[in-house]
């Protein structure tokens, strides 16, 4: 008892480096072997008075970074959040919206819906380079702008005219704007952050914009049923799927509004833009190109085969509805975003890489269960777990990888970057739809987990052993 005054102290600095749930633990496990009575007496009370102290001296941590934003980015994060509601939406009806064809018309079946992603990432892959050497010639402001404002158009067009052919130019036009929105958004957030936050503004931008996305995917899975209700038609019928995808092009296009206030920055010269040919960079970096690209690319490989098509599995696989779909989509939105903000805070404790490998490698099992699970249930929560672990620490590989070349490099490389990505995508998709129509989603589901077991074996061969930042 006499003790538990300085018990407190060397408590709070044997382990205030620590991130909170770390020191917590440790404090636990590191005394509970003194005996009962005193763990009760002097370990238990010295816990509980850490706790807040801990929680909020990484909230006020946290919230330091944060106000440290610029005007730029503010306006940007209100942008991505706005979109991310629209895409939220987008991506759960669409799919629906072109197989609720499929009675009148045989086309339109998961093949189809393969092949549009497919002319996406052949369109994103093809425009990448020239997608950066624009973005430096435009500029980041009216590169983002272009990119949203077509982006938003093809929404609106797939919609209002939706024929096969209009689907795959759309989604042409689509790729080429999202490749050149891709390549701008890594220098431009570059370009409007400090080294001090720069790893939470990646990271907060991606979360606010899956956080935004969860509030799409709720809205995406009640719209149909209001709007179906609001014409006098079915909840799964063409008419309600067209309804609800046309609010999505006006959320997308007020999404646009704030870029207007951008303040432009300085535009690369000609010169530099000459110097740093994509292939000329190339060359003179194959090594470390290979080693931030290839991964990647291997990812892209796995993910184009399952995540597109993600809403055709819970519903084929277990025959949820659009309501149910949606919810729990919105709930994986929430856990990566959630798993969004809290990156940074790793990646400030330990080397980005190894909080990279980690992460990922710790979603493997739980893909293994989202896609054998014997209930939609143990399903679900295994979605849930994955797509935060899969995906948290996806803005500190793209911090790490800005953070390895030169400042008038990052369009090339975020280009190369994009057109590793695309390239999986390109393929990947068209391969899924012929495997779900033939086989069903076993297959697929192993092609994803091999490769992203591949790519983490990768990353953590190239990385795990360097040093932190």
């Amino acid at each position: 008892m006499a003790n538990r005054p300085s018990s407190e102290p060397r408590l709070s600095a044997r382990f205030e480096k620590l991130p909170p749930c770390v020191t917590i633990a440790a404090m636990l496990w590191m005394n509970n072997d003194h005996g009962d009575q005193e763990f009760e007496e002097t370990v238990r009370p010295a816990v509980l008075l850490e706790i807040p102290h801990l929680v909020l001296r990484g909230f006020r941590a946290y919230l330091g970074k944060l106000r440290r934003f610029q005007g730029n980015a503010r306006l940007y994060l209100l942008s991505t959040t706005l979109s991310g509601v629209g895409f939220g939406i987008f991506r759960l009806l669409f799919n629906f919206f072109v197989l609720s064809f499929r009675p009148a018309d045989p086309r339109y079946d998961e093949s189809l819906l393969g092949q549009m992603v497919m002319a996406s990432s052949l369109a994103a892959l093809a425009g990448a380079l020239p997608a950066g050497y624009l973005a430096d010639r435009l500029g980041r402001k009216r590169s983002l702008l272009l990119s949203g404002a077509v982006v938003s158009a093809t929404v609106v067009s797939m919609v209002l005219w939706p024929h096969p052919l209009n689907f795959y130019l759309m989604h042409v036009l689509q790729g080429l704007a999202q490749s050149l929105g891709a390549v701008t958004a890594g220098p431009f957030l570059m370009e409007n952050s400090s080294e001090e936050e720069r790893t939470y503004l990646f990271s907060f931008q991606v979360g606010l914009q899956t956080l935004a996305g969860s509030l799409g995917n709720w809205f995406g899975g009640n719209l149909p049923t209001w709007m179906g209700e609001a014409l006098g038609v079915a909840p799964t019928s063409t008419p309600a799927y067209t309804a609800a995808l046309l609010l999505v092009g006006g959320i997308s296009f007020l999404g646009l509004l704030p870029l207007f206030f951008l303040r432009r920055g300085p535009a690369v010269g000609t010169s530099a833009r000459r110097m740093l040919s994509p292939f000329q960079y190339l060359r003179k970096n194959p090594v470390l190109l290979g080693k931030l690209i290839g991964p990647q690319w291997v990812i892209s490989l796995g993910a184009g085969l399952l995540i597109p098509f993600m809403n055709v599995f819970f519903r084929r696989n277990y025959g949820q509805s659009d309501a149910t779909i949606g919810t729990l989509f919105a709930l994986g939105s929430l856990a990566m975003g959630l798993g969004l903000l809290l990156a940074p805070l790793l990646a400030d404790r330990w080397p980005k890489m190894r909080v990279v490998v980690a992460t990922q490698a710790l979603s493997i099992p739980f893909l293994v269960l989202l896609g054998f699970a014997p209930s939609f249930y143990l399903s679900a929560f295994a979605y849930l777990v994955r797509v935060a672990l899969m995906n948290m620490s996806n803005p500190v590989y793209t911090t790490f990888v800005m953070e390895q070349v030169e400042p008038e490099a990052r369009a090339t490389v975020s280009s190369l970057t994009s057109i590793g990505w695309n390239f999986g995508w390109a393929l990947s998709p068209w391969v899924s739809g012929w495997l779900q129509t033939h086989y069903g989603f076993a297959p697929v589901f192993a092609g994803t987990i091999s490769s992203y077991g591949i790519a983490i074996a990768m990353m953590w061969r190239f990385f795990w052993h360097g040093k932190k930042g």
